[in-house]
């Protein structure tokens, strides 16, 4: 059975900087894959490059049999692939509700779904607030909420985890289990080790832009290369 995501010798370089270098892995459906590594190792590019927001220069993104490396994101997000990002992306002065109808706008929505979208992130009764007037952790869960009114088949969450207190951290980590737990693939970039020991499946390990490790987390967190290009010894 083909993998949902393949990507192969996915590369891209800024001047002289190769930023993903010959990037390969595979996601099955159903798995909850992370992606991590140093700052600065290329993660974030690589979720570009999958999502649509940069053209890779070299390489295949090939997503439930079809190639995506190079459409536009539109195009991308409209074939099953929606994605969170690093900053926070809202739209500030629009409502919680118009910020999910924002996302269903590329379908027909029935009514009542940016109630349901909101509920299912842990908004319910936000629905007539201003984005801008949201929580941090609020404001990640509507744009989790717009993400997935897209109905995504693979969901790429890029630190939607970071910056939260015990508690959020807690309620964060059981909502990215219940989404795999609908149905949805997820490829997740995040530092916070526990979560990766908790929800992945795999890790894909990067270093200055290539793949140094892959396998379960309990394998890639006592990889020495590991170790030594990010975790840093007794921090495993």
């Amino acid at each position: 059975m083909s993998a949902l995501l393949q990507v192969n010798d996915l590369s891209r370089a800024f001047g002289g900087l190769k930023a993903v270098d010959a990037l390969s892995f595979e996601v099955q459906q159903g798995e909850i894959v992370g992606l991590i590594g140093p700052n600065g190792s290329g993660k974030t590019t690589a979720l570009n490059l999958i999502s649509g927001a940069l053209r890779p220069d070299f390489g295949s993104v090939r997503f439930a049999g079809r190639e995506l490396a190079g459409l536009p994101a539109h195009r991308i997000a409209r074939a099953g692939v929606a994605r969170t990002f690093q900053l926070v992306r809202v739209f500030p002065r629009l409502t919680a509700r118009e910020n999910v109808r924002a996302g269903l706008l590329s379908r027909s929505g029935g009514r009542g779904e940016e109630e349901a979208l909101l509920a299912r992130v842990g908004l319910g009764g936000a629905a007539e607030r201003p984005a801008a007037e949201l929580t941090y952790i609020d404001q990640k869960r509507l744009e989790l909420a717009r993400a997935l009114a897209l109905q995504p088949r693979l969901l790429l969450l890029d630190e939607w985890l970071a910056g939260l207190n015990p508690a959020e951290l807690t309620d964060g980590v059981a909502l990215i289990r219940s989404l795999r737990g609908s149905g949805i693939t997820i490829l997740m970039v995040e530092h916070v080790m526990d979560a990766i020991r908790s929800l992945c499946d795999r890790c894909v390990v990067m270093n200055t832009g290539a793949k140094i490790a892959e396998g379960t987390p309990q394998q890639v967190l006592a990889d020495p290369a590991v170790i030594e290009a990010y975790l840093g010894g007794d921090d495993v």
